[in-house]
């Protein structure tokens, strides 16, 4: 297999080598690692790579994945972290338009024609920066007769991987983990690992978020050892009774390996920590269990119960091979005729926010700590949804959600904002994915990664096609997907509303951005065909969140009104040293040079980038307070 540099720009390329999705589970050696939480199983690659630095991918270095390539002369850079806030590249906040927009004309391929592919557009652009990272490393003794796998958290936009000089894959899609198997490329001792990532790709056109314009490995990076048999996938799915009181577990495992003369062993816990469920069957490539379970605890905002699964696998000696903790919540969620959505029969409300990932100092590479701030403000305002705008976060996040009773909408990888809309005008000339077929693909497969990976999470109660991407049929086939693997939650898109051809084919929600109270309650007043959900509003810029009083009421007014996400959690912002006073300070979009920029709308939040409240948060805690179920 080869590397080709033409895959940057066709959208019918998107993963090469690349393992399917899978649940986000941990693989532990035993029950002690997992008390422990740590899993020997796994070991970080983050820390300092070497790095060089290209302009253009012509200036980039030929062949410096391979083994006898000097890399003296090469920098140093932190990973997980931005390329551009290594003093590498141009940092850049933009809104709906490309980057490149008024510099390079560019337009998707496929998009004002099947003939229309623009060979060259990225593999050969002025712009297209590349950082080509290469780090050595000597597996762990204990990895020692395992196969091993490598996972990238986050990688922006297109990556090439190579091991001791030898392709291992091509990943696009920034948002989702990428997961290659190294072993046929493994050698004893020291082995080389060479990654090129590159700014743009045919996914740019996908990925125009409301956002800082950044590069490079910005999530953490992990080897992980495969067990002798390996628990590949888990699928959870929870169903609770009409009575509420009762319910129906159905387990299905996805087993690799060396299966023969091997067991395994499937508990449940309750809350309470008591066992509801105990089996021991039989290794097989697929393990299903159904299993009714009384007196049920249920998971909501108020009492964020989980139970935990445990499977542990045994070899024929009854010696452990693996273990797999994973917490699940039993919750009932309902869209009625009548357009009433609850939640275990509560009128579901979302006292919102959508929540860019976002650190002062890491930019999209946040922190466990920033983390768990992000969770107590939460829980401190009143604040009890979340949108992952707009894209899948770290995988930690939805854990957290899960434990703290926060709902979400699951936010899957997508906004070609301005491939639709320019300068506020609805023009969707050459709007991609739309209903190009070789746009399809790409967008069933940022759907599927979005669900694979978090299908388990009780917290998410929507899957959100993506955002601000007009409509078409691709879009339609995406919630085809949703709903074909999933009827516990709900879907969600907004962009029909600028085009009402698709709006009987997808979105289970009417949903709006910053629609004014007055528009709502015109909708729900003339026999609306679907609940509202505001999936943006309040626009958080400057001294702003007045008047919210006039959208709670709207519970009081509509069962049908199902509240929304305030745009939005947090400024976008980055600490700095002041050139005149020596001080860290925070500067905004417009502030480093870049142009064009939307400048100080980047902030937009309720909490400074720091994660310091605005004044505004307390009228958002005392009236989502009011109406907190």
């Amino acid at each position: 297999m080869t590397a080709k540099l033409e895959w940057l720009d066709d959208p019918t390329v998107f993963r090469v080598g690349k393992l399917p999705a899978h649940s986000d589970h941990k693989v532990y050696r035993s029950a002690a690692e997992v008390v422990q939480g740590e899993s020997s199983l796994i070991s970080s690659l983050d820390g300092t790579w070497r790095f060089h630095f290209a302009k253009t991918p012509a200036e980039r270095l030929i062949n410096f994945e391979e083994l006898n390539f000097n890399t003296e002369n090469f920098d140093d850079i932190q990973v997980p972290g931005h390329i551009e806030l290594q003093n590498f590249g141009q940092i850049q906040y933009i809104n709906t338009l490309y980057p490149w927009e008024g510099k390079t004309y560019r337009r998707p391929p496929y998009a004002l024609g099947a003939d229309k592919t623009y060979p060259g557009i990225f593999s050969e652009a002025s712009d297209n920066t590349v950082g080509q990272y290469v780090k050595t490393f000597t597996l762990p003794d204990n990895f020692n007769s395992h196969d091993v796998h490598i996972q990238f958290d986050g990688v922006e936009e297109a990556m090439y991987v190579w091991l001791n000089g030898q392709f291992v894959g091509y990943s696009e899609d920034s948002f989702s983990r990428a997961e290659f198997d190294l072993t046929p490329y493994l050698v004893n001792g020291e082995n080389k690992l060479a990654v090129e990532v590159f700014k743009y790709s045919t996914a740019a056109f996908i990925e125009d978020q409301d956002m800082f314009r950044f590069s490079g490995i910005f999530r953490s990076v992990n080897l992980v050892a495969i067990p002798q048999v390996n628990v590949v996938d888990v699928h959870l799915k929870p169903v609770v009774s009409d009575d509420l009181r009762s319910g129906n577990l159905a387990i299905a495992l996805t087993l690799a390996g060396e299966l023969s003369d091997t067991t395994a062993q499937i508990i449940v816990n309750n809350p309470r920590g008591e066992a509801v469920l105990e089996r021991t069957v039989t290794a097989e490539q697929t393990i299903q269990i159904n299993e009714s379970i009384e007196n049920i605890a249920l998971w909501s905002h108020k009492q964020p119960d989980l139970y935990e699964l445990t499977v542990t696998i045994f070899d024929s000696d009854k010696q452990v091979i693996a273990v797999v903790p994973y917490a699940f919540g039993f919750r009932r969620l309902v869209k009625d005729a009548n357009n009433h959505v609850t939640i275990n029969g509560v009128p579901l409300h979302l006292n919102g926010v959508n929540r860019h990932e976002w650190s002062a100092v890491g930019g999209r590479s946040v922190t466990l700590d920033e983390m768990k701030t992000d969770i107590e403000i939460f829980k401190e305002n009143n604040i009890n949804a979340v949108r992952t705008s707009h894209y899948p976060n770290q995988i930690p996040w939805y854990g957290m959600c899960d434990e703290a009773g926060i709902y979400m909408m699951a936010e899957t990888n997508l906004e070609s904002h301005g491939t639709w809309q320019k300068m506020g005008a609805v023009e969707p000339s050459y709007n991609v994915p739309g209903s190009i077929p070789q746009w399809l693909d790409v967008v069933l497969d940022r759907a599927k990664s979005n669900f694979e990976q978090f299908k388990n999470h009780p917290s998410i109660l929507f899957w959100s096609l993506g955002n601000e991407s007009y409509t078409g049929d691709n879009l339609v086939a995406m919630d085809e997907y949703f709903k074909s693997v999933d009827d516990s939650r709900l879907t969600h898109y907004e962009g029909i509303f600028q085009n009402r051809v698709d709006e009987d084919r997808m979105s289970d929600v009417e949903s709006r951005m910053y629609a004014s109270p007055a528009d709502i309650q015109e909708y729900l007043s003339n026999n609306p065909k679907k609940p509202y959900l505001n999936c943006e509003y309040m626009h958080s810029m400057g001294n702003s969140v007045g008047g919210f009083d006039e959208y709670v009421h709207l519970y009081d007014e509509f069962d049908t009104y199902l509240g929304g996400f305030i745009w939005d959690y947090i400024d976008q912002a980055l600490y700095v040293t002041d050139e005149v006073t020596g001080k860290q300070v925070l500067r905004y979009g417009g502030d480093f040079d870049e142009r064009h920029s939307d400048y100080e709308f980047s902030g937009d939040g309720i909490v400074f980038a720091n994660r310091q409240p605005k004044p505004a948060i307390q009228e958002v805690s005392y009236y989502y307070g009011r109406y907190d179920n």
